[in-house]
C-alpha cells in the first residue's frame, strides 16, 4: 500500500473515528483532540501497520490505547504523594481550625434537631452517620434492612424540612 492510499483510506474513517472519540469523552473538544491524535499517532507508525490487515480495527486500537494512556496520566497528575512521616500532609485538617459563628451555630442546631427524634429513627441515622453499613445497623439492632432503610430516608426528609434554614450553598 502506498503512502497516499494509506492516507486516504485513513481519511475516510474520520467520521467513524469521530464518533468513537465521542463516545470515549463525552465532549466535543476532547473528542477532536483525541482524533488528531489518534490521526498523528497512526501516520508516525504507518510502517507498523500489515497490510491487507483491518485498518479500521488498527485505527480504533490507537485511539483507544491514546484515550486510556491520557486519562491515567491525568489520573497520575492529580495523585498527591506524601512522604512525610506518618503521612502529615494527608492527614492534615483542610479547614482552618476556626468555627465562624455561622457553623457553631448550624452544628448545634442540626445536632439539637438529630437528639430530638424519636430513639427508633435517631439511632439508625446516627449509626448511617457513622459509617456503619445498612446491614450492620440491621443486625445490630435486630431489625429488618428494609426497616433501616425506610427509617433512615423518613429521618433525613424530616431533618432537611426541619432545617431548611441552615441548608448549604
Amino acid at each position: 500500500m502506498t503512502a497516499i492510499e494509506f492516507n486516504d483510506q485513513l481519511i475516510g474513517l474520520e467520521n467513524n473515528l469521530k464518533g468513537f472519540a465521542l463516545s470515549l469523552t463525552s465532549n466535543p473538544n476532547e473528542a477532536q483532540d483525541l482524533l488528531q491524535e489518534t490521526f498523528l499517532k497512526a501516520l508516525k507508525y504507518k510502517e507498523q501497520f500489515v497490510e491487507k490487515t483491518n485498518l479500521k480495527a488498527w485505527a480504533y486500537t490507537i485511539m483507544k490505547n491514546t484515550f486510556i494512556n491520557n486519562y491515567r496520566r491525568a489520573v497520575k497528575q492529580n495523585t498527591t504523594f506524601d512522604s512525610t512521616k506518618d503521612l502529615y500532609f494527608l492527614n492534615l485538617s483542610q479547614d482552618s481550625g476556626f468555627d465562624s459563628p455561622d457553623s457553631k451555630y448550624s452544628t448545634s442546631e442540626i445536632l439539637k434537631a438529630i437528639s430530638a427524634l424519636e430513639d427508633e429513627y435517631r439511632k439508625p441515622f446516627e449509626m448511617h452517620v457513622e459509617g456503619f453499613k445498612y446491614k450492620e445497623i440491621a443486625e445490630q439492632l435486630e431489625l429488618p434492612i428494609g426497616t433501616v432503610k425506610s427509617r433512615i430516608f423518613f429521618t433525613r426528609k424530616k431533618l432537611m424540612a426541619t432545617l431548611k434554614d441552615f441548608r448549604m450553598n
